[in-house]
């Protein structure tokens, strides 16, 4: 036995070096997601048992799911993208002016 590691992946052709890669790139993006689902359920967990103790607060929790609802807008509903944009630029306006 050698202490000496085989790079597999060159004696493959090129096709199947591609395909690899792709499932490693998938495999990792998979996880990646899973990972941010797992984060975004402790953050939704947190929101919905802790009440807001002030406006900025209760305007975060509502900037979160601001942003959740626009990001599963189409991209062509420009209308309720400006709607969107225009609240939360309310929201950073009115917390700077407090």
């Amino acid at each position: 036995m050698t202490e000496k590691t085989l790079d597999l992946d060159k004696h493959r052709g090129m096709a199947a070096q591609k395909a690899t890669d792709i499932r490693r790139v998938l495999a990792e993006v998979e996880n990646n997601a899973r990972e941010l689902r797992d984060r975004q359920g402790v953050v939704e967990n947190q929101l919905l048992s802790i009440s807001a103790a002030s406006w900025p607060e209760a305007a975060a929790k509502a900037r979160y799911i601001l942003n959740l609802y626009a990001a599963g807008l189409p991209p062509d509903d420009t209308h309720h993208r400006d709607l969107v944009a225009a609240v939360l630029a309310d929201f950073a306006r009115l917390s700077n002016e407090n």
